[in-house]
């Protein structure tokens, strides 16, 4: 029981945890660190050699195929763990 009345914060799923720490990995951030509203380009410095990394690590961890117009789709942390949740279902 805690003692400050908060509830837990739960574990994020497997995916969600994959997910974020390639992100992490890529802009060379603890996955602690990272907010769902980051933005890759803007907050995290994640320039086009990185996103494309980003996007070939992520093709690979989870099986998936990012196509153009769904990479141009991913601006934020929350975007890149929304898709693969999705495309990984």
């Amino acid at each position: 029981m805690l003692s400050s009345g908060t509830e837990p914060v739960p574990e994020p799923a497997p995916t969600e945890r994959l997910a974020r720490q390639l992100i992490a990995d890529t802009c060379g951030r603890p996955p602690a660190d990272l907010q769902p509203e980051h933005e890759l380009l803007g907050d995290l410095a994640i320039d086009s050699p990185k996103a494309l990394r980003l996007l070939m690590d992520l093709e690979d961890q989870f099986g998936i195929e990012v196509a153009d117009e769904d990479a141009a789709s991913l601006r934020t942390v929350a975007d890149v763990v929304a898709f693969v949740q999705e495309q990984a279902s």
